[in-house]
């Protein structure tokens, strides 16, 4: 018979092992479902329904972000720079990251994000990499599923163009989450 001391001892460490075992059962699946294709198109379904019960999308004007002049970005009548109801509600309901970007210029310009800079300030006013493949994606017509760097973090992410009325792309929905080294 062992010493009641090294009994404890071995009871402990079987309780704090089972309770690790289970612990992991839980989160890892969790986590490689967060980056799993599916649920970036599962998350970009539902950025772009809550977008759409706001109504059609367009541009009205121009409006300040992070101090640059940039076209305003609207569904219906609810303009989206600066706001981040939208992006936060897919956070909250699907993890991950969500954004929308409004073209100006040559450029896609973040107006509405919960993608974080390194000092934890929303990324608003930052810009789609123009050497990217999403940039290139989107500038040909179509969205791109798959790997991409934001803002130097490797993430597995789902872009697809934001078309007004007439079908020109005023914008990108982006949606993605941190890829698991």
């Amino acid at each position: 018979m062992m010493p009641r001391h090294v009994q404890m001892g071995f009871i402990e460490r079987f309780l704090v092992l089972a309770v690790y075992a289970i612990a992991m059962s839980i989160v890892l699946p969790t986590m490689s479902r967060a980056q799993s294709p599916a649920n970036v198109k599962e998350a970009m379904a539902l950025l772009k329904a809550k977008t759409a019960k706001l109504g059609a999308p367009g541009i009205k004007g121009e409006d300040a972000v992070a101090g640059k002049q940039i076209p305003a970005l609207y569904f219906g009548t609810t303009k989206m720079n600066n706001d981040f109801t939208v992006v936060d509600e897919v956070k909250q309901e699907k993890g991950g990251t969500a954004t929308l970007f409004v073209k100006s210029g040559d450029d896609f310009v973040r107006v509405a994000t919960n993608v974080q800079k390194d000092d934890g300030s929303r990324a608003i006013g930052t810009v789609l990499d123009p050497k990217g493949k999403a940039f290139a994606a989107i500038r040909g017509g179509g969205a791109y599923y798959g790997e991409a760097d934001i803002l130097g973090k490797p993430y597995i992410t789902g872009y697809e163009p934001i078309r007004d009325a007439g079908g020109a792309v005023v914008g990108i929905y982006y949606v993605g989450y941190p890829k698991i080294q």
